[in-house]
């Protein structure tokens, strides 16, 4: 026995901790086990009889990545004094970083508690075995530093190569010869293309995600099982195509080194994090064209490009992903002022009025306010201009997706008649499996009963979707070139319709438009907007601002026209009928009365109808002017039908509108002399005439 140990040493309990470092070694190993179990006859043989042995670590690093439960509860036994040696068969056992093995060997010389491994005993009082044991814990952690450091230096020599597949993503698998092969499973292919094909057509993973989960359908995932890693189907989640769509493999690309691990303290206990790394410059090696992909690796570059725009709160340069908001050009406009870029707000009752702010500088660093403009006058001004530049190839583009629309395949009838397939397999896999059953075995046929009940049902559910989708496709009328053509052509119209997306508009928007600079000009009342266009193109548009109180951003330009054109001969009340007659609402949609006139008026500047006014300026109605000429008006509305004369009729049933110096021209007074000229005069004898009298008679005879 050592000289070392004492009786109040052997008065108390010895603890021997049993640890290894990963699941394969416990699996493996078990020699190592065994030797460390076998230090039990160590301590008997030292003296102890209570004997505690503590192996909830199995399985656990001992590299202070981790937490261990076990290593806690022989440290707080320790603490608490009911420890007389803690024993292992090595001490690296206990731990192999210097902060938890100092932090033993301190509470171990406070109560005075020995250290014993299968060579000695140690006393962290005496200061040659705490230098001991100090050293031994350097040793300790060096070792395991260096051996890490063999195996991750061997590992990156094999990536570089393109040799090294630790795991393959799903729709992959690991040949005999170490390289990536695409699944043989042609649902599971058909489903991770049609996703890449969403992208490209939706612009966003979260969209692609919505369309999954709208239509119904499933995606596949690997999942390790006792056979190994093998695919099922789930309902989709965002970090599902997160992680299609990050990843290079599917372009056909070997890359390594795409993360790190990093460690940071959470509550005084350390926590690893696996932290994507942001540019591929920065990652181990990047291979293109090392397999097959299930993209081209330009096509995964260009969705790469694509995410990059979407993270607006990572870049704050990228004008973000096309949301639902009615505000057209969220996250292009600029402020000329600071640089900043502007936010959206909406207000009103329902959330339709928009305006767009300058105030990140107010927010963040609390500098004044730059700018606030109104946002539907500004859009609609830009959407002109994008009209106008998209207006000469919208045709050609409508002709090309009525020849691609005819040879396209449903993408969702065609998903369900994989899933129908998938389905119908497993049914008869489930009748294999009853049918090789002992009939009189009830407890294994029973149970194969019930799963191939449950695999028909799942069979008839699949094939009655299918049945509604392809009746719903059968009875859609077939897309005619012509009929895409003339929709084309009036492409201003398809773009102010209410049931045009929004976020296709800004998908548009976003294609053509690098970014847009705006101020404001105070004294010219207007807004000022560069549109820097994908090229190097540059517009520039001055839009009149909205006066407080004003309708100017809801009416429609068409109305104002016509109003004021009718105030030259009409009153407020008058024009209020004739526009509901006409059909024509308010930018809010009500029926126009005087006042909604009045106010309209006033907003864009129209003076007030007076008979002075009127008879100042020289306008007249129909009727004044054919009075004037001595015409009839019916002459008169010929004549200007016919180009004599010029006058101006805003609406269809409304009334004309005539200067009085068109009645003074050589024109007019070629009418009024035809009018006259055709005018037949009195009824003259003819003497050919014959007359046919009648007999008076006298009232007698008529009696």
């Amino acid at each position: 026995m050592s000289e070392k140990i004492r009786p109040p040493h052997l008065a108390r309990k010895a603890i021997l901790y049993v640890r290894q470092s990963s699941p394969g070694q416990v699996l493996n190993n078990t020699e190592s086990q065994r030797l460390q179990y076998a230090m039990r006859e160590r301590l008997i043989a030292l003296g102890w009889t209570d004997i505690e042995v503590i192996d909830e670590d199995l399985g656990q690093s001992a590299a202070g990545t981790v937490s261990r439960a076990g290593f806690e509860r022989l440290v707080a036994a320790v603490c608490l004094g009911e420890v007389g040696a803690v024993a292992a068969r090595e001490v690296s056992r206990f731990a192999r970083n210097n902060r938890e093995w100092q932090q033993l060997i301190e509470v171990c010389r406070v109560v005075d508690t020995l250290l014993i491994d299968h060579e000695a005993v140690y006393d962290p009082r005496a200061g040659n075995d705490r230098l001991l044991l100090g050293m031994k814990g350097s040793l300790n952690e060096y070792e395991l530093e260096l051996l890490r450091h063999r195996a991750v230096e061997a590992r990156r020599a094999k990536a570089r190569r393109g040799e090294f597949l630790a795991t393959v993503p799903v729709g992959f698998v690991k040949t005999d010869r170490g390289e990536y092969e695409i699944d043989p499973d042609r649902r599971v292919q058909e489903a991770i293309r049609l996703a890449f094909a969403k992208m490209l057509k939706l612009g966003s993973i979260r969209q692609v995600l919505q369309w999954f989960l709208h239509q119904g359908l499933e995606f596949p995932a690997r999942k390790l099982t006792p056979g190994g890693w093998t695919s099922v189907w789930q309902r989709p989640k965002y970090p599902t195509f997160q992680r299609l769509m990050t990843n290079p493999a599917y372009g056909g690309a070997y890359a390594f080194g795409r993360t790190e691990m990093t460690v940071r303290y959470v509550d005084g206990k350390p926590v690893k994090k696996s932290v994507a790394k942001s540019q591929s410059e920065q990652w181990l090696c990047l291979i293109p064209d090392h397999h097959d992909g299930y993209v081209t690796w330009e096509v995964f570059q260009r969705i790469q490009r694509m995410r990059s725009d979407n993270s607006q709160a990572f870049h704050p340069s990228k004008p973000g992903a096309a949301k639902r908001g009615p505000a057209l050009l969220c996250g292009l406009l600029r402020c000329r002022r600071c640089g900043r870029k502007l936010v959206v707000g909406y207000g009103g009752r329902e959330g339709n009025v928009i305006r767009y702010n300058c105030d990140r500088g107010h927010l963040d660093c609390g500098q004044p306010k730059c700018i606030q403009i109104g946002g539907t006058s500004v859009d609609e001004a830009v959407s002109r201009e994008a009209v106008r530049v998209l207006q000469p190839g919208a045709i050609e583009a409508a002709r090309a997706l009525a020849c691609e629309g005819g040879r396209r395949q449903d993408d969702v009838i065609a998903a369900v008649q994989r899933e129908s397939e998938a389905a119908r397999y497993a049914a008869d896999r489930a009748q294999r499996q009853y049918d090789a059953a002992d009939p009189e075995n009830r407890l294994v046929t029973g149970e194969l009963e019930r799963r191939w009940n449950a695999a028909l049902e799942r069979v008839r559910e699949i094939e009655a979707r299918l049945a509604r989708l392809e009746g719903a496709n059968a009875h859609r009328a077939p897309i005619r070139p012509d009929d895409l053509g003339d929709l084309a052509s009036d492409f201003q119209r398809v773009w102010d319709h209410p049931g045009t997306d929004v976020r296709l508009k800004k998908r548009l928007l976003r294609t053509l438009i690098q970014e847009i600079v705006v101020d404001t000009d105070g004294p010219a009342g207007e807004t000022l907007v560069l549109i820097h266009w994908q090229g190097g193109v540059h517009t520039e548009l001055r839009v009149r601002r909205r006066k407080r109180g004003s309708n100017r951003l809801h009416t429609p330009p068409e109305t104002v026209e016509v109003v004021r054109q009718l105030n030259r001969i009409c009153d407020d009340i008058l024009i209020a009928g004739l526009l509901n007659r006409a059909g024509i609402r308010t930018g809010h949609g009500n029926r126009w009365n005087a006042d909604r006139v009045k106010s309209m008026r006033g907003s864009f500047d129209i003076p007030t109808y007076t008979p002075d006014r009127q008879a100042g300026e020289g306008w007249l109605n129909l009727t004044d002017a054919a009075r004037e000429l001595g015409v009839a008006t019916a002459t008169l509305r010929l004549g200007i039908e016919k180009g004599l004369l010029k006058a101006e009729h805003p609406l269809p049933e409304g009334p004309w509108i005539i200067h009085r110096d068109q009645l003074t021209t050589t024109q007019a007074d070629q009418l009024v002399r035809r009018a006259r000229r055709r005018r037949p005069g009195g009824a003259k004898a003819n003497p050919r005439q014959q007359i046919l009298d009648f007999p008076e008679q006298t009232s007698e005879e008529a009696v």
